[in-house]
């Protein structure tokens, strides 16, 4: 119940700030983390969490669930067939890139043997613009960079997924089983997959009979109703739920455009709640103890992941195209590690590998300063088109302002 009390607390405090932190550093997701640390073991000792303990799987897997469902909303395949090719560098070279560069730090660094290493750099490659979103979410940023960070980031987790699940299972106990190991990941992928696209297609068919159909102040709930059905029988069939959802997402916007409108206000405002609540836990984790286990190599290569690795990966991609060196840099810059990353390192811990609390250490780390440095610098970051728009400097051209509906967001 105390959990319960501080959660409450933490949220007043983020909805009281939340236009101040719309226009400065400030940043909501900041506040919960900071709010979890604070009532954690190493500070107030209101709460005690360790990262064995069931609440912080249950709620980082539920955050990530929400936060893909609603995301997968946000997919226009259209615009996507029309516009894939700066995407489709930054996901074919960039991550691969950043992928083998944390890796690569990971080993020599901090010592850890190439399997975990390349571990490591998997769970940290994906990006999460949601701690970004002043940069998605402004229309004095181009277009095409906000487009560019959704539709990376909307990806970029899922083709990660599989091979984090690949070298846990090589690097864990039962390695020796690799191939049986391989096959059971590949049948949870499929599954997942079905699952997402099957549900969703039905009952929106089942709509669709004349003697059925939602009330209107009922049709919110369709969409909610097929989440947690989708949840749960990912988790009773062992399923991949993360592909799963997002699919069902991206597949009930294709199929239905009324239920999508209809639930995107409480998909927001829930996949939001989860966020937080995932972030409050993830937070009390942060104990002074886990900053202490981290070996000076482990705090430059969270440095290097964040200031070198990211952006030089991606730099390297856009080579070429038709960014500014302004959008270039931006661009690069935000790479910022969100709930995929959250939940695959505690993947990496609760699989019992031999370097297990190593790596989960590194990566708590990384995303905690991830987070910090990038949802504090998003605004003033954003500004600086804006100011450009007003000298009328070549490349910033004003749009007409647009919702955060319309401009597509896929980040987790």
């Amino acid at each position: 119940m105390v959990l319960v009390v501080v959660f409450g607390v933490a949220l007043l405090i983020a909805v009281l700030l939340s236009g101040l932190a719309a226009r400065t550093v400030l940043s909501t997701s900041f506040l919960f983390l900071v709010g979890g640390a604070l009532v954690s073991d190493g500070f107030l000792e209101l709460i005690h969490i360790t990262p064995d303990s069931e609440i912080v799987s249950a709620t980082a897997d539920l955050a990530l669930f929400a936060v893909l469902f609603t995301d997968g909303m946000h997919v226009s395949f259209p615009k996507l067939r029309g516009n894939w090719r700066n995407p489709a560098r930054a996901l074919g070279l960039g991550m691969p890139l950043a992928f083998v560069g944390m890796a690569l730090v990971t080993h020599y660094l901090v010592g850890l043997d190439w399997t975990t290493s390349l571990l490591v750099g998997a769970v940290l490659a994906p990006t999460d613009p949601v701690f970004a979103s002043a940069i998605v979410g402004r229309t004095e940023v181009p277009a095409k960079l906000r487009q560019l960070l959704n539709v990376e980031s909307g990806i970029n987790d899922r083709l990660a997924l599989p091979v984090v699940l690949i070298l846990i299972a090589a690097a864990g106990p039962t390695a020796g089983h690799a191939e049986a190991s391989l096959g059971k990941i590949a049948l949870e992928l499929v599954l997942g997959l079905a699952f997402g696209i099957v549900l969703p297609y039905v009952v929106i068919e089942l709509v669709r009979f004349r003697l059925l159909g939602a009330e209107p102040k009922l049709q919110p709930l369709l969409p909610l109703a097929i989440g947690v059905i989708l949840y749960a029988v990912c988790h009773l069939t062992h399923a991949n739920p993360y592909l799963a959802a997002f699919s069902a997402g991206a597949v009930l916007t294709a199929r239905s455009l009324d239920a999508k409108e209809a639930f995107e206000p409480l998909g927001e405002a829930l996949a939001e709640l989860a966020k937080f609540a995932a972030l409050l836990v993830f937070g009390a984790l942060l104990t002074p103890q886990l900053f202490g286990d981290l070996s000076f190599g482990g705090y430059v290569a969270v440095v290097l992941a964040i200031v070198l690795i990211r952006p030089a990966s991606l730099l390297s991609s856009l080579i070429g195209t038709r960014f500014t060196r302004q959008e270039k840099l931006v661009a690069a810059w935000f790479g910022p590690k969100g709930f995929a990353s959250v939940v695959y390192g505690l993947l990496v811990l609760q699989a019992g590998i031999p370097q297990g609390e190593e790596a989960f250490t590194l990566i708590a780390v990384c995303i905690a300063f991830s987070i910090i440095a990038h949802s504090s610098t998003d605004v003033p970051i954003a500004r600086l088109f804006h100011v450009d728009d007003l000298a009328g400097i070549p490349g910033g051209t004003p749009e007409a302002p647009r919702t955060t509906k319309e401009t597509g967001h896929v980040g987790t």
